[in-house]
């Protein structure tokens, strides 16, 4: 079973005396279900309902919040008794009903602990679903981490050295855990079959299953048939665009218009199955994206990229991460990592480009962090090669930037051409996960 961080979330939820209804956030497979059993061993009572069962959904044809409440201890053959109870709702989506009956938990039984959870929520909220603003809570819930992954394969100790920072002695034995994660991906199931007998090809299957399962789920929100079409296309084709900015425009060598391509973009992004991050041109917060710039395709895990784009035996020959794919999938996983134990809904990534018609400067990743927006390089090289990443450093109002590479932990004093000096980290892979950490260490 992989620990997952967000218990500590779910645990800190519940410890608040004005606790609402909890609505978990997340693309299929991610391990919502999962969670929550896991979290309801700390519970006294335990209430579980699938509305993806008829019988379940018609629990909640009923108006009145204590009657109904009664209804589901019979249903669930639990008597009511002193002590917390929990009560999961599972594939919400499938009910209307259940979700306004949401409110009401809040205001006429706040002693019972509420999450629900569901795929494709985010396309229900938009459409014919509206939840109750004000009255719940929301939790986003992404594929598992790179700490979560080494848990997940009973490499606990590795771990916790990751999350203590104190990996420079085992470093590359972190960086071939860190190589088989790329490859594996975060995706829950894929982890606890890999772990089994560590075969990486042994994942296939669910891959496979995984591309099927999330194309027909997109494409029955579709309004059209050509929408459906270029969903499908997206589905198939735009795995191999990972970590590139994409003009939309007859996307991946098809035929379809910039206005279709994008409106089956943001029902996919919806579904929270790839993100559109948009640049930056300014080097301080705020933070705001330029959308009339290209955004970069971000997918919901690099496993699947690999597995999808057709790189995989790319990986498995290589020694050097950065030099697979161009840089992309390192550039990928990085993506994943900078949110993947972040449970607010609205984090975002956001990449830095220079305020010019004409200049080609990008930074792959700027990060918020207290007040300061910190320059992220994916980059190996010396120093002097980090150009971009300079330029950004001239106007930022701090001396703090990031280079991830395949080296160990340090921290360099640079100056640029025009003479500012800056701090900048060489962050390992493996550390990507740990930035808030490792920044509060050396600003205080």
């Amino acid at each position: 079973m992989i620990q997952r961080t967000a218990l500590q979330r779910l645990e800190a939820w519940k410890s608040s005396d004005k606790h609402k209804p909890l609505v978990i956030r997340g693309a299929r497979q991610v391990g919502k279900t999962t969670l929550i059993n896991q979290f309801a061993e700390g519970f006294d009572n335990y209430l579980y309902l699938n509305l993806d069962r008829k019988q379940d959904r018609e629990l909640f044809k009923e108006d009145d919040i204590a009657t109904l409440i009664n209804k589901i201890h019979i249903y669930c053959r639990k008597k009511k008794s002193d002590g917390k109870t929990l009560l999961f709702i599972d594939e919400i989506q499938n009910s209307p009903d259940a979700v306004r009956m949401l409110r009401y938990f809040k205001e006429d039984a706040p002693e019972l602990y509420v999450v629900a959870a569901g795929s494709l929520l985010e396309n229900l909220i938009d459409s014919h679903i509206s939840f109750p603003v004000g009255r719940v809570e929301y939790m986003a819930l992404r594929p598992c981490s790179f700490v979560e992954f080494l848990n997940g394969i009973d490499e606990k100790y590795d771990a916790d050295v990751v999350r203590e920072l104190c990996g420079d002695a085992i470093h590359e034995r972190l960086m071939n855990h860190f190589l088989n994660f790329i490859l594996v991906g975060g995706m829950p199931e894929a982890i606890m079959k890999y772990a089994v007998r560590r075969d990486l090809l042994a994942v296939d299957s669910i891959y496979s299953s995984f591309r099927n399962a999330y194309s027909d789920d997109v494409q029955k929100y579709a309004r059209s048939n050509t929408m459906a079409a270029v969903i499908h296309h997206i589905m198939k084709e735009g795995w191999s665009y990972a970590a590139e900015p994409i003009s939309f425009n007859h996307f991946a060598e098809s035929n379809y218009r910039s206005r279709e391509v994008g409106e089956a973009l943001r029902t996919i992004e919806r579904a929270l199955l790839l993100e559109l991050a948009y640049p930056v041109t300014s080097e301080q917060i705020p933070l705001m994206p330029n959308y009339r710039r290209k955004p970069k395709l971000i997918w919901i895990d690099t496993g699947l990229v690999n597995y999808y784009a057709g790189v995989r035996k790319e990986i498995f020959n290589t020694a050097d991460i950065m030099s697979v794919w161009k840089g992309r999938i390192a550039e990928h996983v990085v993506a994943q990592e900078l949110i993947a134990e972040n449970f607010e809904f609205g984090a975002r990534r956001n990449f830095w480009v220079r305020d010019k018609a004409d200049a080609s400067s990008e930074v792959d990743f700027v990060y918020q962090y207290e007040n300061m927006l910190i320059p992220i390089e994916v980059k190996s090289g010396t120093n002097s090669k980090l150009r971009s990443l300079h330029q950004f450093m001239d106007k930022a109002p701090h001396d703090m930037a990031v280079r991830v590479w395949t080296g160990r932990f340090s921290v360099d004093s640079v100056s640029t051409p025009s003479g500012k000096s800056f701090r900048l980290i060489n962050l390992p892979f493996y550390y990507v996960g740990q930035i808030d950490k490792i920044l509060k260490n050396l600003l205080g």
